[in-house]
């Protein structure tokens, strides 16, 4: 059965009447509304220094690495040490076989040995001339002759005892020794390999693990915020636990090809443990800036390019657009939006609608 408008006004007045007839007020709609559990801490006026973040690698610092290479092609004669072998200064780490080298020691041997016999026969020659000249045999003039022909010869065997040690230099090429305590990092080769004289070819490497810095990449835009003798610390996964402290031992000098990043060196303030191509991540003291509000950084809300901070006005959630400023990690400066000793939010402000109704946590922050 349809029913009309009319009819259903009617209804809803006998339900008033039956309603005032029992002595009962009518039913009233009631607005619920969730309160949500925060907790907050105040905005402090403080100091804050800003970090630059960079990734780095772990490498020898300077004089703590021996790359050895052959002097000229030639084939390994003997590697003393394995990969992972301690060495000390002055142990003898490769031998070469350089058969040009030892032929050269020879012929320029052969050559002060004639050198040697030509200035004894000089020596002679003029001691003949003086003798005679001296009776009245010889003329003057042998004697100047034979005393040139002594001083060509004491200069050829000069040259030719010059040249002996050039040879035996170069011969001595043929036995690389360690330089310096160290580790064998890496062996390219093995005894009986043929080796060419170049970079490319290397034959060992040395590393002293007790002389290590990290060589870290800075973004471009932070170049000119890192000075030298900074602070830094390696992040604590990548030192043991610890947070291994550094100091910038060199600036900024030049843009590293095809990157937007510029190279810095970082040495350890003590033994860091680390080994050599360990790829790290350090930060780095930046500039300080005194007397600024500072709020936690878990009390940023980011939507989109904004930033906001939810403020505890009462028992209701005041939404705030800040400007922030420097961060370490844990604080952030707040250059407009908060003052110091608001009541920010640290926990609970996810998903919070601006002006929703909140508990303060009497606990804290987290």
């Amino acid at each position: 059965m349809t029913r009309t408008p009319a009819y259903r006004a009617g209804l809803a007045v006998l339900v008033l009447a039956a309603a005032a007839a029992c002595g009962q007020p009518p039913a009233e709609e009631v607005e619920s509304e969730s309160v949500v559990p925060v907790k907050v801490v105040p905005a402090a006026n403080g100091s804050i220094r800003g970090v630059v973040h960079a990734t780095g690698i772990v490498t020898p610092a300077a004089g703590a690495e021996l790359v050895v290479l052959a002097p000229e092609p030639a084939r390994i004669a003997e590697i003393t040490r394995a990969e992972g072998d301690r060495v000390a200064r002055g142990d003898v780490l490769v031998r070469f076989e350089i058969p040009s080298a030892m032929a050269e020691v020879d012929r320029q041997a052969a050559e002060v040995q004639r050198a040697q016999a030509t200035v004894a026969s000089a020596q002679a020659g003029r001691a003949r001339a003086q003798a005679l000249f001296d009776r009245g045999v010889a003329a003057r003039r042998d004697v100047e002759d034979t005393t040139r022909a002594q001083a060509d010869a004491d200069a050829a065997q000069a040259q030719a005892q010059a040249s002996l040690e050039a040879a035996r230099a170069a011969a001595s090429r043929a036995v690389v020794r360690a330089t310096f305590d160290g580790v064998i990092a890496k062996r390219f080769h093995n005894p009986g390999d043929i080796v060419e004289a170049a970079a490319g070819d290397p034959v060992l490497r040395v590393v002293d693990p007790g002389r290590i810095e990290v060589v870290a990449s800075i973004p471009l835009g932070d170049a000119s915020r890192v000075v030298m003798g900074a602070s830094a610390r390696l992040a604590p996964a990548r030192a043991g636990g610890g947070a291994a402290a550094l100091r910038v031992v060199s600036r900024p000098t030049a843009v590293e090809p095809g990157t937007a990043t510029v190279p810095i060196r970082l040495a350890f303030a003590g033994r860091a443990g680390l080994v050599v191509a360990t790829p790290v991540e350090v930060d780095i003291e930046a500039e300080r800036h005194e007397h600024v509000v500072l709020v936690p950084a878990a009390a940023l809300v980011r939507e989109g390019e904004e930033t906001a901070v939810f403020v505890a006005a009462g028992d209701k959630a005041e939404r705030r657009a800040v400007t922030i400023g420097l961060t370490d990690g844990m604080h952030v400066e707040i250059v407009s939006g908060i003052k110091a000793g608001e009541s920010v939010i640290v926990d609970g402000q996810a998903g919070l609608p601006d002006g929703a109704a909140i508990s303060i946590d009497a606990g804290g922050a987290p």
